[in-house]
């Protein structure tokens, strides 16, 4: 008796074969049988007609934040409802364990300044109650709707080492012999691996540069070589050219550290834009140093825009524009007379327009901006409006006029900067690297910056571009670029792809309706905090290891998922 039987659909194997009419079996959590319609036989204890409908394998997301998030939310919603049914958490060198108990407020603090999650939310919906790795693994272990896999976290291995000294200091040789341990008895458990950041975007809540930013290449290369002697694991890191263009001295650093794990080392995200046609050749350049070395380096870049919120009140990508910090992390009283100042003004224009920006040059179009949630009598009826067209009415420059409406609003002005890439030009560049085998898909940062973005739709709406928008891939390019590439990436065994034997990972999509609705903000979040989140549309099923968790857009309540361990459930993916 099968458990589930799928008829009449479409089957997209996820292995880039053509479409094709199929029928699929489910039982025990596995697929059992993918066949020509009507020639299974065996009776199911479920049948779903999907007739007109798409039968996938299911998403994996391979760079998330839900390291928190699925201790109040199992089902990493809204990647859940979005198709998605493997996650990779762990990443930027970011995780909650191994802790100790008296470091955990810092953890709270630190997260909610470089990954925008919310304290109140960390501090009433994680128990906080594990020391090790393997004690964080275990306390998720049957509690988790989706497939979900850890890197360890540089900064929470430093932290737990070297304590406060982590901050400021280089490690001993003693220090990083105790990090190899720890992260020796964390893989051992099951994590998949080591995760870094280098980053002048990550400083903790006390305003100084991350645990892991103080380490030497050597303490790198030593912990790189730890994961190398464990089966099934990677790495992923993230520099300050992994957000504009790398330096000889980044790359170097990548590729010795793939080089002497012999992993493969992802990292977030490449931006493309038509007006940097040079920054692809380079980015993409560090995977073939790294391969003379024996090493392989892999860029995430997402097939969509994510629209972001900005405000100039809670932290987000203004706060990282070189010099801005100096203004925007003052109490606010003082923050609004400062930027009243236009000397201030000149200052922060000037400063975001510098080379040293860099990919933040992004932020600096005043014009551009649209105005979203407005809290003043004195900004009524500007939602929705762009800046420049009321810089124009008012006689004023585009970044004067922006600062006058938020400061009418003590600053809780919401912004949404239009995309700058959004030309045919910039998607013809993402066409051609979706075909470059060192570049994948990824980047969502699903789990994080909870009230700024919201990047888990990237899987509907990529589908929806490709079957009714810019259709710039095949529809079988595009399920494998979502399924099995990531899949292979990570070694995931039996997932990926949907084929008999493999694990009954699977998302049923209706053609003509799969999107995402546009993203809005909640407070659902524990404290009350908001979160952007968006609706599905299109979303008939999703199954997780053979259980319904999805339908129609709706998650079920099921938990399913497994904790993807290490060696158990990855195989070792070498570089050479």
């Amino acid at each position: 008796m099968l458990d589930h039987l799928i008829t009449g659909g479409t089957v997209v194997d996820g292995t880039g074969a053509a479409p094709r009419p199929a029928d699929v079996g489910v039982r025990d959590g596995r697929i059992v049988a993918v066949a020509e319609p009507g020639t299974i036989t065996e009776e199911a204890t479920e049948t779903l007609d999907a007739t007109g409908l798409l039968v996938t394998p299911g998403i994996i997301d391979p760079h998330t934040h839900y390291d928190a998030q699925l201790f109040w939310d199992p089902h990493v919603s809204p990647s859940n409802i979005h198709g998605v049914t493997s996650v990779i958490s762990g990443n930027c060198g970011f995780t909650l364990a191994p802790l100790r108990a008296e470091d955990a407020a810092y953890t709270r603090e630190m997260m909610a300044s470089v990954e925008g999650m919310s304290v109140a939310a960390l501090e009433e919906g994680v128990p906080w109650d594990w020391e090790t790795f393997s004690d964080y693994l275990d306390r998720l272990e049957g509690n988790v709707g989706v497939n979900a896999g850890f890197l360890v976290g540089h900064c929470a291995l430093r932290r737990y080492v070297m304590g406060e000294a982590a901050i400021g200091n280089e490690a001993t040789t003693e220090q990083i012999g105790d990090m190899r341990r720890v992260l020796t008895d964390s893989l051992e458990a099951g994590g998949l691996g080591f995760s870094t950041t280098l980053s002048r975007t990550h400083s903790d809540g006390d305003g100084e540069p991350v645990a892991s930013r103080w380490a030497t290449t050597e303490e790198l290369v030593a912990l790189c070589e730890i994961v190398g002697q464990h089966d099934g694991t990677t790495l992923e890191g993230m520099t300050d050219g992994c957000l504009d263009r790398f330096s000889d001295d980044e790359i170097d650093l990548f590729a010795s550290m793939s080089a002497a794990a012999r992993r493969p080392l992802n990292w977030n995200v490449l931006t493309i834009d038509s007006k940097e046609p040079g920054r692809i050749p380079r980015q993409l350049g560090a995977a073939d140093v790294a391969a003379a070395r024996g090493g392989r380096i892999v860029a995430l870049t997402l097939p969509v825009q994510v629209p972001m919120n900005m405000s100039f009140l809670t932290h987000c990508g203004l706060f990282l524009i070189p010099g801005w910090g100096e203004v925007l992390r003052r109490p606010v009283p003082e923050r609004i007379a400062e930027l009243r100042k236009p000397e201030v003004q000149a200052h922060l224009v000037e400063r975001a327009s510098s080379e040293e920006a860099g990919v933040f040059r992004r932020l600096a179009d005043w014009a551009n901006y649209i105005i979203g949630d407005t809290y003043s009598e004195a900004n009524e009826g500007l939602k929705g409006r762009r800046v420049g067209d009321i810089a124009e009415e008012r006689g004023t420059e585009p970044f004067a006029t922006l600062v006058d409406i938020v400061v009418a609003d003590d600053l809780r002005t919401i912004l949404w900067p239009i995309p700058p890439d959004g030309d045919d030009e910039s998607w013809e560049l993402r066409r051609r690297t979706w075909e470059d085998e060192r570049a994948m898909l990824g980047g969502s940062d699903a789990g994080a910056h909870l009230d700024r973005m919201c990047g888990a739709p990237f899987p509907t709406r990529f589908l929806a571009d490709t079957l009714r928008g810019r259709k710039l891939v095949s529809l079988e390019r595009a399920v494998q670029l979502m399924t099995e590439v990531p899949a292979r990436l990570f070694g995931l065994r039996d997932r990926g792809t949907l084929v008999e034997g493999g694990f009954a990972d699977i998302a049923v999509f209706d053609p003509d309706t799969v999107g995402a609705e546009h993203a809005t903000l909640v407070h659902d979040l524990p404290g009350d905090s908001p979160r952007l989140t968006a609706e599905a549309n299109g979303v008939r099923r999703v199954y997780v290891n053979g259980v319904v968790a999805v339908e129609d857009n709706e998650a079920t309540g099921a938990l399913s998922g497994t904790v993807l361990r290490s060696g158990r459930d990855t195989d070792t993916v070498r570089t050479g």
